[in-house]
C-alpha cells in the first residue's frame, strides 16, 4: 500500500468513528410507555432489569409492565441488540432457565406494533418498543433511551 493511499484509509476510518451513530440515532424502534408513567427517560441497563423481569418497578415505584415482540420481528431483534446488548436467541435461552428453575416467566409477546401499543396503553406501567416509523395513539408516549 503506498503513503497516500494509507492515509486515505486511515483518515476514512476516523471519519467513520466519528460518525458513528448513537443508540438512538442508530434505532430503528422507539420505546414507549403508558402516558400516565411519569419517567421521561430510561438507560439501557434499567430497561434490560426490566424486560429480564430483575426489576419490576421504575425508579418512582410505580410497577413496570414490559411487552415484547414475537421473536422472529426484526424491531425485536433491534431492541435485543440495541438495549439488551445480547441477541433473541441468548434472551430465550435467559428465559428457558427462568422458567425451569421457577424464577420468572418472560414478558407477553405480542405480533405487532399496534397489539404493543394496545397492551402499554391499557396497563399504567406498560413498557413496550415499536418500530419508529409507528404513529402512537392517544395513551401512549415515546421516552428517551440512554446508555
Amino acid at each position: 500500500m503506498n503513503g497516500r493511499l494509507s492515509l486515505r484509509v486511515i483518515a476514512g476510518a476516523a471519519l467513520g468513528l466519528l460518525a458513528a451513530p448513537t443508540l438512538a440515532a442508530a434505532a430503528s424502534f422507539k420505546v414507549v410507555v403508558n402516558a400516565g408513567n411519569s419517567v421521561a427517560s430510561a438507560s439501557s441497563a434499567q430497561l434490560t432489569r426490566i424486560f429480564l423481569r430483575q426489576a419490576t418497578v421504575w425508579p418512582s415505584g410505580q410497577g413496570a409492565t414490559p411487552v415484547d415482540l414475537v421473536e422472529g420481528h426484526p424491531v425485536r431483534q433491534d431492541f435485543s441488540q440495541g438495549v439488551l446488548h445480547r441477541s433473541v436467541d441468548a434472551v430465550r435461552v435467559f428465559w428457558q432457565r427462568q422458567i425451569f428453575s421457577g424464577n420468572a416467566v418472560p414478558p407477553a409477546e405480542k405480533v405487532s406494533d399496534d397489539e404493543v401499543l394496545a397492551f402499554v396503553r391499557a396497563n399504567p406501567g406498560g413498557v413496550g418498543y415499536v418500530a419508529e416509523s409507528t404513529p402512537l395513539p392517544a395513551g401512549v408516549r415515546v421516552i428517551t433511551v440512554t446508555d
